[in-house]
Order: structure tokens, then sequence, then C-alpha cells
């Protein structure tokens, strides 16, 4: 079960490292306010990965996995995505100054984070394919043993790289000059626009 337990824990670093809407976001956020923000944007997405992990673990992603769901799942996902794309475009123009509300900017980054991730139709996908990546570290057959100790790992890893990506925000909001924060604005405002266009087309595979 150790084995097994540490399986868990890197396909959770892997699937939270991955760059995408909730690092650009943490960016985003991160670049502006600050540790505070760049974390709650993170622990926000841990309420979709852990939504999305129970009904992967539990089958039901593959019920989930029809035109029904996706169809309106990936509409918000790219009207959501486009709008974030525009704001950090809109910030690399105009650099944001910090928030005066500390506590509004920290909850509307949970919200944010909790958004991005429970409205990205591409984690029905990636759980539905779970068992096969069960089976790939020689669990063929999971039992209800084997899915709570996957999810605890998964959610331990998916909860200390929070902490390990906020803290590198916050270093690099120091480090870097306002050059390198507008680059990084028009990088994540990019980034957001693209991932908003991939996922808009995943609306012609549905139709």
């Amino acid at each position: 079960m150790l084995s097994f337990f540490i399986a868990a824990m890197l396909l959770g670093f892997i699937f939270n490292a991955a760059p995408g809407a909730v690092f650009s976001e943490t960016l985003r956020r991160g670049l502006r306010d600050g540790y505070r923000p760049a974390l709650m944007v993170q622990i926000g997405s841990l309420v979709g990965d852990a939504t999305w992990a129970a009904l992967g673990l539990t089958g039901l992603a593959l019920l989930l996995d029809s035109a029904t769901v996706r169809y309106p799942l990936t509409i918000a996902s790219a009207l959501y995505l486009g709008w974030l794309g525009l704001q950090s475009l809109r910030d690399a123009r105009h650099p944001p100054q910090p928030s005066a509300d500390d506590a509004g900017a920290s909850g509307g980054a949970f919200a944010s984070g909790a958004a991005l991730s429970l409205t990205n139709p591409q984690n029905i996908v990636y759980w539905a394919a779970m068992g096969g990546a069960m089976a790939a570290v020689g669990v063929a057959e999971p039992t209800p043993t084997h899915l709570a100790v996957f999810f605890a790992g998964f959610m331990l890893s998916s909860l200390l790289w929070c902490f390990i990506c906020a803290g590198l925000v916050d270093w690099f909001r120091r480090a870097a000059s306002t050059l390198w924060h507008r680059l990084t604005y028009l990088a994540c405002g990019l980034c957001l626009l693209g991932l908003s266009g991939m996922t808009a087309a995943e609306l012609l595979k549905l139709v």
C-alpha cells in the first residue's frame, strides 16, 4: 500500500504541476496581491480536484462523460477562461495595484480557483481514464481500500503543491521587475485565451 500511496502522490504532483488555467490564474492573482491570493486560487482548485477525483474513483466520471453534461460544462469553461484571459491582457497593459481589501481578494481568488477546476471538462476525461493508470501500477481491480489510499495520496500531494506553487509565485513577484510582471500578465492572458479557444473547439466534437 505504501508504494501505491507514493504512486498516487506522484500522479497528483504531475496533475497539479502541469501548466494550465489554474496556474495562469495563480500567477495573475499572485502578481497583484502576493502569497495569500495565489494560495487561495490553488486551495480553491482543490474543490474541483476532490469532486472529480471522488467521481472518477467511484466510476461516476464515465456516466458524466456524455454530451448532456459536457456541453454546458464546456460552454461555461470557454466563457470563463476567455473572460479571465481578457482580464490578464488588461493587466498587462495597465499593471494593477495591490487590492486594498485582503479578505475580498482572497475570497475572489478562492472562488476563481474552484470555478476553473469544477468547469474544466478535461477533468472528466482524466478521471475516466484513471482506472488504466491504477492498472499500470499493479492494481487491476481496486478495492475500496485502494480507492481511499489513492484519493488520500492524490489530495495530499495536491495540498502540498498549493503551498509550493504560491511560494514560487510570491518569490517571482518580489524578485521580478515591472516589465517581467507585464510580460507575465501577457503570457497568462494569451494562455487563458488559447485554452478558451481550445475548449470552445471541443464543442464541435459534441454537436
